[in-house]
């Protein structure tokens, strides 16, 4: 082998060494705010059916968070452990309807937001809010429609129904204070799980998995699940409309948004946004 050929065996080396680097390397800040951004300006640009269906089939899978719990307190030994493992239940239906690319509201609160902060005009606004609007009324149709199958179809075992109920008067039985501020958390945690998925690839599974095993565990509210239990008890008038909107709906709702907008989106923009104006 001559000396030319040694120095292109050389840099070929190099340049697979330099190749493996970049890919094991992680995205910095900038990159998955950037991420983010565009899927939040496609998210936009999406055409109001569109929205719409995937608003409500996200809220229908969102369901089997509920009856992944129930299933799981109906069927596991009552022991102090029992708590932990059938958080585990809850997962199921974000696994479902963030891996599906459905439109689930509280990933909304980041997604959208970030191109609304990096273009602050009030057309960019009027997209968002109308956004929205859509997405939160589609997933609150889709709650409601698989409430109605489950509490008046024999679609489920009757054995699940105590720990159904159970778990939705729970869920909406809090005070309006209590459920506002432990919407707080959840909104920052579904926001993280947006923030870390562009990097994600092979464990995004276990990262949804963990983070609203987290939320249910810690006991804090989301407004798509929340709006199954809600729909589920108030199908079957157990819980009056008012109780329902001003007791439970609209505090959590506040508090996600407090969660995923006023804290974790601005977050994000604060450590990206000298990066990005030094790019201009």
């Amino acid at each position: 082998m001559d000396i030319q050929d040694t120095k292109i065996r050389n840099r070929i080396e190099q340049a697979a060494e330099e190749a493996s680097v970049e890919d094991a390397a992680k995205l910095s800040s900038k990159l998955i705010y950037e991420v983010i951004r565009r899927d939040g300006v496609e998210e936009l640009a999406r055409p109001t059916r569109s929205l719409i269906w995937s608003g409500i089939a996200a809220g229908i899978m969102i369901s089997f968070s509920v009856l992944g719990e129930a299933i799981f307190r109906t069927y596991l030994p009552d022991s102090p452990q029992r708590f932990l493992l059938e958080n585990l239940g809850y997962s199921l239906g974000f696994l479902l309807v963030i891996l599906g690319r459905m439109q689930l509201f509280t990933e909304n609160t980041i997604t959208t937001v970030l191109p609304l902060m990096t273009r602050p005009t009030l057309r960019m606004f009027g997209a968002v809010a109308r956004l929205w609007a859509i997405v939160l009324t589609a997933n609150v149709v889709g709650a409601f429609a698989i409430a109605i199958l489950y509490a008046h179809t024999p679609a489920l075992p009757g054995e699940l129904t105590p720990a159904i109920i159970s778990l939705s008067e729970h869920a909406v039985g809090m005070p309006a204070v209590d459920s506002f501020f432990r919407a707080i958390p959840a909104g920052i945690l579904v926001a993280a799980i947006v923030w870390m998925m562009p990097q994600a690839e092979e464990s995004s599974f276990f990262i949804i998995l963990v983070f609203t095993w987290l939320i249910a565990a810690g006991d804090f509210t989301h407004i798509v699940a929340g709006s199954v239990e809600m729909a589920y008890l108030m199908v079957q008038g157990m819980l009056p409309l008012g109780e329902a909107v001003f007791g439970f709906f609209l505090p959590v709702l506040a508090g996600n948004i407090v969660g995923g907008t006023a804290i974790f989106a601005l977050m994000a923009w604060g450590q990206v946004k000298d990066e990005l104006h030094a790019d201009k």
